[in-house]
């Protein structure tokens, strides 16, 4: 896909259906969020996601998506060294552990797509302060999208803050617009160098979903052929919100 020609403006009406969608995906975000605990499998969470969206009349974006194989579930359930595209199944949630749930809601012919990380009840604290690292870098990352920036300022100002704390961005997977598709143009690296890049305008919506290492940026694809974790083993996690880009500040548009 060229990202460049794929770049979508949206009236002011497709961003109110976009937000639509982003309220449902954080109904299903807030659901599973309530039920992780020790002992739930991931494959609870996910139908718990999937009941969620599909009471509101939406579709699971990420189900059947394409890759090695149609990708079999409605979220993507990633644990501790998992960075993301963990699929559901039988492994039950253990204390101390920490899991970035991703989930895509298509409702109206529209994608919403956000994901978070969060502890299983008392994790450490080197867990607790990457989570709060990626949430941050989220937040300095959202900031930065406004009319009259490039991809790279954003990508810059997430890369300066978490490499500046030692920590690590994988370099194979980004951010990207999204609306009548899940992956629309432009692509929105979490690194970059500040004025370069696709110019932002008004009516953009992007996903912007940094991903935060440990021990290393590299990585490493494990035999289910979807599931990335890091190359080393060490934690990671993931956080991510729909976007618009406005006049004004930018606009989340996956929150209730």
């Amino acid at each position: 896909m060229s990202w460049e020609r794929n770049v979508v403006i949206k009236s002011e009406h497709e961003i109110e259906l976009l937000r639509a969608a982003g309220r449902v995906n954080a109904a299903a975000h807030g659901a599973v969020r309530d039920a992780i605990r020790p002992g739930v499998t991931t494959q609870e969470l996910d139908a718990i996601a999937a009941e969620v969206i599909r009471k509101a009349g939406g579709k699971p974006a990420f189900l059947g998506v394409m890759g090695a194989y149609p990708y079999p579930a409605t979220i993507t359930a990633s644990i501790n060294d998992e960075l993301v595209h963990g699929i559901p199944g039988k492994r039950k949630l253990r204390e101390g552990d920490i899991i970035s749930i991703d989930c895509g809601t298509i409702l109206e012919g529209f994608v919403a797509d956000s994901a978070f990380t969060t502890g299983v009840g008392e994790i450490s604290k080197e867990a607790r302060q990457l989570i709060e690292v990626t949430e941050k870098a989220l937040e300095i990352g959202i900031n930065q999208l406004r009319p009259g920036n490039r991809v790279g300022d954003v990508g810059a100002a997430i890369q300066e803050y978490v490499e500046g704390l030692g920590y690590h961005l994988t370099r194979e997977y980004t951010g990207h617009g999204v609306g009548r598709e899940m992956w629309e143009g432009p692509q929105v690296p979490n690194y970059g160098i500040r004025g370069r890049g696709t110019l932002l305008r008004k009516g953009m919506t992007i996903a912007l979903e940094p991903m935060v290492l440990i021990g290393t940026a590299r990585t490493k694809v494990l035999a289910d052929q979807w599931t990335v974790a890091s190359a080393d083993g060490s934690l990671t996690a993931h956080v991510e919100h729909s976007v618009a880009i406005t006049d004004g500040d930018p606009v989340i548009l996956t929150v209730p």
